[in-house]
């Protein structure tokens, strides 16, 4: 009988992606399928979960089936991301007039993403004061306390086998194919930075060999024109996989621990989006529309909420940055590298700053302290550089951020009940920061397409794939 069932099951789902193929069809616009895709995924998946119960075998054998057209699209930005990353930096660096633009433009993205991380750093202390946030709530089961078990027992491994010299030393590749694979938790930024290298060493065959470096820029301009090709064609499954996705994960979500929970996942949410209105608030003061810049980035976002990865959003991050916002290509490209790897608002800024303070009473320290204060400030700004852009960066991110607050790491390990649902809030706000880190740094360079950011109908032109 529970063959019956999973067939309805999938049925169903090939019905919901015929519906949006129909409005494909009828030329509906990229944005409101991608929100009709993520409306029907949450009815969806409500109604699996209503209908089956967490744990059932229908449902886990359902969820496998969806994962297909949800992990599976997963896996095709994941796919293209490194060979965008190199393509478009070599050939950004490469189109620039002068070297020094270079400089100005990775110092204005970096300076951003890492202030902003701090501030949010300061948002996170503060809710987790004013909602009276404790490690002394969250009762351990079985499963959390397995869970902080093996984090205490990996924290070597992860964090105290490495002096801070030896951090550093990971950003930068040693083997660049292995980055390419994607290997290493630093393989984005170690990719990005041989980039940047190829990038300077053909500005500089130029001077001495000006027909050789114009052989080599013919090269990498063929190979991006194809790889922005592969993108589109990737970027034109979006509301199927998030469709899967958002039904995959509504009816996966444990409900019971979201309640149990419900003051952290409440005082997380909060955090969120007080730094998200702290990010409007930054365009706005730039002299941009917070509500244009907003309902040209929704898409993404609600593509970063519910694949819960930085990197995996690169390609929709860059497409959206240089065709709805009129980000120069060259910031866009570096700030869509930069923000999955470096600066995330959420994951390395509120989240451990939030558990910092749960834990700090349990060890006899006053978390309002300034001297605390300031000390997890910094640190969370120096250890968010090299946070892996897909889902659990954030648990790397309290691991660093606890152990060199000399504090243990088991509370992490608690919150794994809800750490999903928390997650997807997290990976929007990074996927945020790195874009608006994009548009501040484009506009501040006097690069910025205003007429583009304020057209309307740019985030239709962009999406009607």
């Amino acid at each position: 009988m529970d063959i019956f069932y999973i067939l309805l099951n999938i049925a169903v789902m090939l019905a919901v992606i015929g519906l949006l193929i129909y409005m494909q069809r009828k030329h509906v616009s990229f944005s409101k399928r991608v929100f009709t895709g993520l409306g029907l995924g949450i009815v969806l998946g409500g109604i699996l979960q209503w209908a089956y119960g967490s744990g059932s075998e229908v449902l886990a054998t359902t969820t496998d089936w969806y994962s297909i057209v949800g992990r599976g699209y997963i896996n095709f930005l994941m796919m293209i991301v490194i060979p965008l990353v190199l393509v478009s930096i070599i050939q950004s660096i490469i189109n620039l007039e002068k070297t020094a633009e270079l400089g100005k433009m990775s110092g204005w993205i970096i300076g951003i993403l890492i202030s902003t991380t701090m501030v949010a750093a300061i948002i996170g202390i503060g809710a987790a004061y004013v909602f009276d946030l404790s490690a002394e709530q969250i009762e351990a089961g079985q499963a959390e306390t397995e869970r902080g078990a093996m984090l205490e027992s990996t924290l070597d491994d992860v964090v105290e086998g490495q002096s801070t010299p030896q951090k550093i030393l990971n950003f930068i590749p040693s083997n660049i194919f292995l980055d390419m694979t994607g290997e290493r938790s630093t393989s984005v930024i170690a990719v990005v930075i041989f980039s940047v290298i190829v990038g300077i060493a053909v500005l500089g065959l130029r001077r001495k060999n000006p027909e050789q470096a114009e052989m080599f820029t013919k090269m990498v301009n063929a190979v991006y024109a194809v790889v922005m090709r592969i993108v589109t064609l990737i970027l034109r499954l979006t509301p199927y996989g998030i469709l899967a996705l958002m039904a995959t994960t509504v009816a996966n979500t444990n409900f019971a621990g979201i309640l149990e929970l419900g003051k952290f996942v409440l005082a997380s949410y909060v955090a969120l989006l007080v730094m998200f209105i702290i990010h409007l608030v930054l365009v706005g003061v730039f002299g941009l529309n917070p509500f244009t810049y907003l309902r040209k980035v929704i898409p993404v976002l609600g593509f970063a909420f519910t694949s819960r990865s930085s990197a995996g959003t690169i390609p929709l991050n860059i497409s959206a940055q240089k065709n709805s916002l009129g980000v120069d290509q060259g910031v866009a490209n570096m700030s869509a590298s930069f923000g999955a790897t470096m600066g995330q608002n959420g994951c390395a800024g509120i989240y451990p700053a939030m558990l910092a303070v749960m834990i700090a009473p349990t060890v006899g320290i006053n978390p309002l302290d300034p001297w605390f204060i300031l000390q997890l400030v910094v640190i969370i700004g120096i250890s968010s550089f090299g946070i892996a852009g897909v889902g659990g960066g954030a648990t790397f991110a309290a691991l660093i951020v606890l152990s060199s607050m000399n504090m243990p790491v088991a509370l992490a390990g608690l919150l794994i009940s809800i750490e999903a649902f928390i997650d997807m809030g997290r990976t929007a706000l990074n996927v945020n920061g790195a874009m608006v880190s994009g548009t501040l740094t484009s506009r501040i360079l006097g690069k910025l397409n205003v007429k583009t950011f304020n057209d309307k109908t740019a985030i239709e032109d962009n999406s009607s794939m």
